[in-house]
């Protein structure tokens, strides 16, 4: 029986993948998580996460954090573009409940789906 968790090939592992999302990308946000985003050439989204003691002294709350962002991008990672994410909590996020964290990572998901490129993306046809 295979696993149901989150691929290896599926997230961000180098220190060099998060600096490169520090410094060149896109983001948007919620009220409980901040998501920078950047193209890759792998074929498939990868996911890295920032949850600080900041957002909760208690390292149980920050892995509750992370089980629950993991599951929502497991679920709909086939539908993302090849986009490298990194998902950052925000101080509030410790207060809502998994229900509603999920909510809030799907509409954050939703976000990132336009951003899928077109086949013809120019004017000059190659």
């Amino acid at each position: 029986m295979r696993a149901a968790g989150l691929p290896r090939e599926a997230r961000l592992r180098r220190a060099g993948d998060f600096a490169a999302l520090s410094h060149a990308s896109g983001r948007f946000g919620g009220r409980c998580f901040s998501v920078r985003y950047r193209n890759n050439e792998l074929g498939h989204a990868r996911l890295g996460l920032a949850i600080s003691k900041r957002v909760s002294k208690l390292a149980v709350e920050r892995n509750r954090i992370k089980r629950l962002v993991r599951e929502s991008f497991r679920r709909i990672q086939h539908e993302l573009p090849a986009v490298d994410l990194m998902v950052l909590a925000r101080e509030q996020v410790v207060a809502m409940s998994g229900n509603q964290l999920l909510a809030e990572l799907d509409a954050l998901w939703a976000k990132l789906k336009p951003l899928k490129p077109t086949e013809a993306t120019g004017t000059i046809a190659r």
